[in-house]
């Protein structure tokens, strides 16, 4: 059984991975001139991955080799099971006994390659590696390569999956210093600190002997938080039966995690080349125990930047969704096209057994972007209303490699405790860390030990104190009302306010002085651009006559009564046959509001954002007011509305949305220095100053 005193847990640290990478590291060199140096990685990151898999099938390969060689119809079963993996190399080569032909090192190489059973197959289709081995060999580049990595001892009994994770974190990271955010490796205290957030709040029943548990990471990467997810578990009970499911869309992060699965004797099968947005569930008849992942930050679901076949696959989930009252599909909604990160939180929940869990990685953006009506907000708002958010940390930034921007953890829970139910818990973890002594490209800081201490008993407590505040869930769901003042406008006829009325939208459409030059400039034309060119010159005619006409009712005169003042404009601009719209426009830029002008009435029903109680409202003041759901509405307006507009109407549109304004529950104000205190430290730099000018005379 589960002992939650035994968190949090750790792996070991204090790997020491400096000699193997120096060396992968002085191979890289070795390229230099053959290859740019953004192109080291596409025969470093391949060649590393064969030296783990060759060495991995060390004690057997020559069994597999004799065997096959005698009987090349052996089943792949049987092949496997003398390999002791699930993948097996029938070729008589290895890296070292290629160099004892270096004048057929091509031909032996990629016999050697083609020796490699399917699912490596797979992993150097994806790594696009054949192609790589016809360059090493053209620039006399591919025996230096093989004998180095000969050289390198990755065997599991040398190095084990915890410093081979480290080794392949470390060798990405250098060769991957200028991809976006979040698009590589998650480092590995942050996994570590979300393992241990799953798996303490987690129901004791899955830690049971024998019991099934299932972990899905649907943008796997190379496959560090599953592998990290396993190991963790197992520490706290090695007879729980552990299955790993992973998603990746990039082909070269794929073939590294897929190799990984391999080598450490995971199902490899169920580590998939996939798009988790595009392509159909490859886990579609399985639900998980525990989902565990960090998606990229601002990749395009939709528009031109998405892949192909993005938006379309979204937008019918989505309708899908709809359709079914959400008994298909995974969407509820969609966020703006540029940013998917909700899409990947949608999707684990959906992946989530009754009493799941999932700690998701996200910048800022999933918790506040979008108005209300926003697909984020209605996301946020479905996520809240069904209650399976349970905590979100903020961490601090400088903590991934290749971005300086702060991060949260999401932690989601589809059967919180009673005591947490309808409940958010916020822990402002921003000032837990440590620096490192020596920054890895944006890396400057990382979590100690001590760090993830704190916050997981932060966590486990139900307590508030200075970095952990605990919400009703209604906190954060709110309504926009829409609010209008009374039509109560003067209008006047003079110069100054004529001028208003050229900048009206419809006086605009008339003449559109870009177009006509850009026509102007086109010699011939088609009859169609004369056309328009014609309407745009009567347009400008119709401008001028319009303004003439207003500019001779100018006088000193005002009108208080709105609807006599626009009666008159219509009544004076009848030849030039406008819109009773383009009349109340011009009526509205003549006009101004005044609290002494005359309210305006009417008989017509009422009407949202027009019309209520026989008063008319007025457009030009329309505004909004977002009020929580746990906030009466007319105590609302009695404190923050009525005080400063006492005529003010709202209007209960039912647009109700959802945003989570984390750091604004955590700000301190801090008093600006006394200007006294200021005073004085300017002049002591002045006078400082005085005396280092006179010191240089």
């Amino acid at each position: 059984m589960l002992n939650k005193e035994k968190f949090p847990i750790f792996q070991k640290n204090g790997v020491n991975i400096s000699n193997e990478v120096s060396l992968v590291w002085s191979i890289a060199n070795t390229l230099r001139g053959a290859y740019r140096a953004d192109k080291y990685r596409d025969v470093i990151i391949p060649m590393f991955v064969l030296a783990r898999l060759e060495a991995a099938l060390k004690d057997t390969k020559e069994k597999v080799y004799e065997t096959y060689k005698e009987n090349p119809s052996t089943p792949k079963q049987v092949l496997e099971s003398l390999s002791g993996y699930k993948y097996y190399n029938t070729s008589r080569f290895t890296l070292k006994n290629l160099l004892d032909d270096p004048d057929n090192i091509k031909t032996n190489f990629e016999s050697y390659l083609y020796g490699y059973s399917e699912r490596v197959q797979d992993i150097l289709k994806s790594l696009k590696f054949y192609q790589e081995v016809e360059n090493l060999a053209k620039s006399g580049r591919l025996y230096g390569v093989v004998k180095k990595f000969s050289e390198l001892d990755l065997s599991p009994s040398t190095v084990d999956s915890i410093k081979m994770g480290y080794m392949f974190e470390d060798i990405i990271r250098r060769f991957s210093e200028n991809e976006e955010a979040g698009s590589h490796y998650t480092p590995r205290e942050v996994i570590g600190l979300m393992v241990n957030l799953l798996l303490a709040g987690a129901n004791t029943d899955v830690f049971q002997d024998n019991k099934e548990v299932k972990i899905l990471d649907m943008a796997a990467g190379t496959g560090g938080m599953l592998a990290t997810s396993k190991s963790y578990i197992e520490q706290l009970n090695n007879k729980v039966n552990v299955r790993l499911f992973g998603q990746e869309v990039l082909a070269e992060t794929y073939g590294i995690g897929k190799a990984d699965m391999l080598i450490r004797q995971e199902n490899s099968d169920n580590f998939v080349h996939s798009d988790t947005l595009k392509d159909a569930d490859p886990f579609s008849q399985i639900k998980m125990n525990f989902v565990i992942a960090n998606p990229p930050f601002g990749q395009s679901w939709g528009g031109k930047d998405a892949d192909d076949g993005v938006e379309d696959a979204v937008r019918n989930d989505n309708m899908k969704f709809i359709s079914t009252e959400g008994r298909e599909g995974r969407f509820v909604n969609t966020p703006a096209s540029g940013d998917a990160q909700l899409l990947f939180h949608l999707h684990a929940l959906s992946k989530l057994e009754e009493d799941g869990r999932a700690t998701i990685i996200s910048n800022g953006s999933p918790l506040f972007s979008g108005g209300t009506t926003s697909g984020e907000s209605q996301i946020r708002r479905y996520i809240l209303e069904n209650d399976l958010l349970e905590t979100i940390i903020a961490l601090p930034g400088q903590f991934f490699y290749n971005t300086g921007i702060s991060i949260y953890v999401w932690l989601y829970n589809k059967n919180k405790p009673q005591k947490r139910q309808n409940k958010i818990q916020f822990i402002d973890a921003s000032n837990e860390f440590v620096p490192l002594r020596k920054s890895l490209g944006y890396k400057r800081r990382e979590l100690s030990n001590q760090n993830i201490k704190d916050i997981i008993n932060w966590y486990q407590s139900d307590e508030e104190n200075k970095q952990v505040k605990i919400f009703d869930a209604k906190e954060f769901l709110y309504k926009e009302y829409t609010v209008m003042q009374p039509l109560q406008r003067r209008g006047r006829i003079n110069a100054e306010i004529i001028d208003s009325v050229k900048g009206t939208q419809f006086f605009t459409k008339f003449y559109n002085e870009f177009k006509y030059q850009e026509l102007l400039e086109i010699e011939p034309r088609t009859s169609k651009q004369e056309n328009e060119m014609q309407k745009l010159e009567q347009g400008k005619v119709k401008q001028e006559k319009i303004i003439d006409k207003l500019t001779s009712l100018s006088s000193d005169d005002s009108y208080e009564d709105f609807e006599e003042f626009s009666a008159f404009i219509k009544e004076n601009l009848t030849e030039f046959k406008l819109t009773p719209a383009n009349i109340n426009a011009i009526a509205l830029a003549m006009s101004e509001m005044d609290k002494t002008a005359k309210v305006i009435k009417t008989k017509r029903k009422d009407k949202v954002a027009e019309v209520a109680d026989g008063v008319v409202y007025d457009k030009t003041t329309k505004d909004s007011e977002i009020i929580k759901l746990s906030e009466s509405v007319e105590e609302y307006f009695k404190r923050e509305v009525y005080p400063h507009v006492p005529d003010a109407y709202y209007w209960d549109e039912e647009k109700e949305g959802a945003e989570i304004p984390f750091t604004r529950y955590f700000y301190e104000y801090q008093a600006p220095e006394p200007a006294e205190k200021l005073l004085a430290e300017f002049n002591e730099l002045e006078e400082k100053l005085q005396v280092l000018l006179e010191g240089l005379k």
